[in-house]
């Protein structure tokens, strides 16, 4: 229960760590600084890491990453949108 926890845990403070780059682009409507090639990979390894996730069968993983993978989404769109 408590490896369960600690993965509750660390997974939702790494998809936490990217909530203010999300809250800062949608306010100042300014992506400027983030790159399209970066944001491509790291959801491309998002979504290999909720794969492996399924794999070992690990919710806490699945479930952190997953919305993580939409954090991220969210932030392509901006810089999409402000581009």
């Amino acid at each position: 229960m408590y490896v369960e926890l600690l993965g509750y845990v660390s997974g939702g403070l790494i998809t936490v760590a990217l909530l203010p780059q999300v809250i800062k682009s949608w306010r100042t409507k300014s992506t400027k600084d983030i790159s399209i090639p970066w944001m491509i990979l790291y959801q491309i390894g998002l979504l290999l890491s909720i794969a492996y996730g399924v794999c070992i069968a690990s919710m806490p993983f699945i479930l952190t990453t997953i919305v993580e993978f939409l954090l991220a989404t969210s932030l392509l769109v901006l810089k999409c949108m402000y581009r």
